[in-house]
């Protein structure tokens, strides 16, 4: 099993958003970095844990817990043209754009990004690394069992 910390703009896609979709259940959609992509597609696999993490908002912070739900699968919004995510140099054959479903486990108090600075444990948390941008990083078992145990 591994850990995720995959980032989302709460206005897009927030802990509630997952909590009250049908089968608590959203596709992860818009992802168009390689590396987070790359996680997605190469490294992910159901029942992964994750971090849910909300950015680019005044209080950015891990909102919840959520599982991986699926194996990847292209992301239908990078052939959508009506979409901010739309991609014209993918196609249906080769998609460029993977995604993973992610399942609701647990909304959480707010553990801000000044908290999580606050603890020598997870100093090295990718999340915490300057100029750090991606929406998904990889998480150890021992920052995992940290948060879980002791911040959540």
């Amino acid at each position: 099993m591994r850990y995720w910390l995959m980032k989302s703009e709460p206005d897009e896609a927030s802990i509630d958003h997952l909590a009250k979709a049908p089968h608590h259940t959203l596709p992860w959609t818009g992802v168009r970095n390689y590396q987070a992509r790359n996680f997605m597609r190469d490294t992910m696999q159901v029942g992964d844990g994750v971090l849910f993490y909300h950015s680019s908002c005044p209080e950015p912070g891990i909102a919840g817990i959520a599982a991986v739900a699926s194996t990847p699968y292209p992301d239908p919004t990078q052939f959508d043209k009506k979409s901010p995510y739309y991609d014209p140099k993918s196609d249906r054959e080769t998609p460029r754009w993977t995604l993973v479903d992610v399942v609701f486990k647990k909304k959480i108090a707010l553990i801000p990004l000044a908290t999580l600075r606050e603890h020598a444990e997870l100093a090295d948390m990718r999340v915490l690394a300057k100029g750090n941008r991606l929406s998904i990083t990889p998480v150890t078992e021992a920052e995992w069992q940290f948060i879980t145990k002791h911040l959540a």
